[in-house]
């Protein structure tokens, strides 16, 4: 068993196996990507779009249709998110804070 044990006043000990999760009721906490320099937390594929190509980033249409995807013309990389920004979650905003330092947060709503 792994986990967190709760000890109570009253005596009664209780294992806790994602202690994390049980904090902020049961469920994850929602993620937004924040863009540092204007502390706007990144709402729409059209802004987070805007803030790239001012970045260097360029929209790459060679790819998968389903995809929305950028390409940097100085590197190797390609940042494709899914085509409905409701999609749109921690593992993709990840991906962006990786390929731009320091111009990018992940935060808990």
């Amino acid at each position: 068993m792994s986990g967190v044990w709760f000890f109570k006043n009253n005596g009664v000990i209780r294992l806790v196996e994602n202690p994390a999760a049980e904090s902020n009721g049961g469920g994850s906490r929602r993620k937004v990507l924040v863009h540092l320099p204007s502390g706007q937390v990144v709402s729409s594929y059209s802004s987070l779009e805007q803030i790239l190509i001012e970045l260097g980033w360029e929209r790459y249409y060679g790819g998968d249709p389903d995809l929305f995807q950028f390409h940097k013309p100085s590197s190797i990389d390609l940042i494709s998110l899914p085509s409905e920004f409701s999609k749109f979650n921690s593992v993709y905003m990840y991906d962006i804070v990786i390929k731009n330092p320091n111009i990018f947060h992940v935060r808990d709503m």
